[in-house]
């Protein structure tokens, strides 16, 4: 098998792709966003290869096709080019026509020199993901150009044996995401739920239950400081974390693994810093981060959860979102009556049997497609 090197500027040259960053800002406005339209992808909107709609921003089909030569294609990647430079996410078909955010940069290629599934796994090498820490510039964030993403180094065999490799590792993939729209339907069953006996108050026996001020009789209506004590995470630097069986959470959720836990779970995690509000459940002992607040084993439970998942929070500022402890112990929380709170955590509890389940097999498949990946990259193992 021969294997060529060659750079992703060259190759995307003869492939007659392209390496381009989104719209300067002058080109495209904080005023130009609005509630519906076209999918702006940002760099927070990049997490696991794949791009996140849940908070993703808008713009108007008349800006995005002013801003026309920024849109993405099917089968293209997208990289933040300032912050987590490391990342990158993989266009799908039904993400054709999005555009490329001010804080990223596409990349396209047609087959012809560089399989693009190819390209994307590639770059999941750990000494491709150091060789752009390196080469990006800046102190306090780092910063990519197309210039500096044109210059990386790759090494490839022949296009069949390109799609040979994707096919293999993208097998790993699928079974993943498949899991993973499974715990997403799961969790939606669970947080429904929740909706319809503690928000619409259809709980079992609601036909037969008096509400006194606004709340089901034997209910009380409290606050989140009454209940439960936020406690702040430690900070805990990526070049810190050593590689081991505890997940680290930020804001933005599992942001990598430590050798030391923190805490002990399982406990429930809202982020202070960066994504305000957000909230994550973790069934083993953890380590937060100091982007985000914790909840002891002691207090957390699912309903609390969940609970926690309806609530609004506002971000108190203005450069760096965060979320004020006190004003979040203001929120109001209602305790239901025993029996319907236990009823509510034995279904929920069976629910998250099956998501613990699920994830154990995606940590089995990614540790299988991890061990594979160098291997198939370098030629030691043939396809």
């Amino acid at each position: 098998m021969t294997w060529r090197n060659s750079s992703l500027g060259e190759l995307t040259t003869r492939d007659g792709g392209l390496i381009q960053t989104g719209p300067f800002g002058s080109q495209l406005h904080q005023s130009d966003y609005q509630s519906d339209g076209v999918p702006v992808i940002m760099p927070k909107d990049i997490a696991n290869g794949r791009v996140s709609f849940e908070s993703i921003a808008r713009i108007s089909e008349e800006t995005a096709n002013r801003l026309e030569r920024h849109k993405i294609k099917s089968r293209s990647l997208v990289l933040p080019r300032r912050g987590d430079v490391t990342k990158r996410a993989f266009i799908r078909i039904e993400q054709e026509g999005w555009l490329c955010g001010t804080g990223c940069l596409k990349i396209e290629v047609n087959g012809k020199e560089l399989v693009p599934e190819f390209l994307y796994y590639f770059m999941e090498q750990n000494h491709i993901v150091q060789w752009l820490e390196q080469h990006a510039v800046g102190t306090t964030m780092l910063n990519l150009s197309a210039g500096i993403v044109a210059g990386l180094p790759i090494r490839y065999p022949s296009i069949e044996v390109q799609n040979q490799i994707a096919s293999t590792l993208s097998a790993y993939d699928d079974l993943i995401e498949n899991n993973r729209r499974r715990m997403t339907l799961l969790e939606g069953s669970a947080r429904l739920l929740y909706r319809e006996w503690f928000v619409r108050l259809r709980f079992p026996g609601y036909e037969h239950t008096r509400i006194i001020d606004g709340v089901p009789e034997g209910w009380e209506r409290k606050t989140l400081g009454n209940q439960v004590i936020l406690n702040y995470g430690k900070a805990l630097k990526a070049d810190d974390r050593i590689d081991g069986p505890f997940p680290v959470y930020g804001s933005s959720g599992v942001v990598g693994t430590h050798n030391k836990s923190l805490v002990e779970g399982p406990g429930i995690i809202l982020g202070r810093k960066g994504n305000v509000g957000s909230v994550y459940w973790c069934a083993k002992n953890f380590y937060p981060i100091d982007t985000v607040y914790f909840i002891d084993t002691v207090t957390s439970n699912l309903y609390l959860y969940y609970a926690l998942k309806h609530m609004h929070f506002i971000s108190t500022d203005v450069a760096v979102p965060g979320l004020n402890r006190n004003l979040a112990y203001s929120r109001p929380l209602i305790i239901p009556a025993v029996t319907i709170f236990h009823a509510f955590l034995e279904t929920v509890a069976l629910i998250h049997e099956q998501l613990n389940k699920l994830e154990e097999i995606n940590q089995k498949l990614r540790a299988a497609r991890d061990l594979l990946l160098p291997r198939l990259m370098s030629g030691e193992i043939a396809v």
